[in-house]
């Protein structure tokens, strides 16, 4: 599922539920696999044997390596933005409640309380994209994880002569 379709952030957590459900499943699939693979080998692993000996440690350095650089990337580029926006506001919010505080006249606290109330909705409707971020952060970062478990699950899976 591509995270871009969704804005609401329980539709992003979900949506990493079932992907990291779905990784799970095939990560069980490709254990059994090599596992019995190991098994029938024993002190005697063929030329193919060792290559996927030596390729699972491989890819899940490489699966990590790809995750964390996925997850600094988008923490880089949407966490930090969307928090610098919440402080901005909130910022906002505190200068606007000094306002409010030192007004002289009916009308001027009037105005203050408005670019109070519009501050605070501002803070509130940026703290919530926190959670979208966090979940789109994950998703980044299960990516490439997801991908080599379901590739090796259809790899492993596929008949010796294909």
């Amino acid at each position: 599922m591509s995270s871009a379709r969704y804005f609401n952030p329980l539709l992003l957590w979900a949506d990493v539920a079932a992907t990291v459900n779905e990784m799970l499943l095939s990560s069980g699939s490709v254990i059994r696999m090599r596992t019995e693979r190991i098994a029938r080998a024993g002190l005697a692993p063929s030329d193919s044997d060792v290559a996927e000996f030596q390729l699972m440690g491989h890819e899940k350095l490489v699966a990590a390596s790809e995750a964390g650089a996925a997850m600094v990337n988008q923490l880089h580029t949407t966490q930090f933005a969307v928090f610098n926006r919440a402080v901005r506001h909130w910022l906002s919010g505190g200068v606007a409640l000094f306002s409010l505080a030192t007004s002289t006249s009916q009308a001027q606290a009037m105005t203050h309380a408005e670019a109070l109330g519009d501050s605070a909705a501002r803070t509130a409707a940026a703290v919530s994209q926190l959670s979208s971020a966090g979940a789109r952060i994950v998703q980044r970062g299960l990516k490439p994880i997801h991908a080599k478990a379901t590739a090796n699950e259809r790899r492993l899976a596929a008949p010796a002569g294909k």
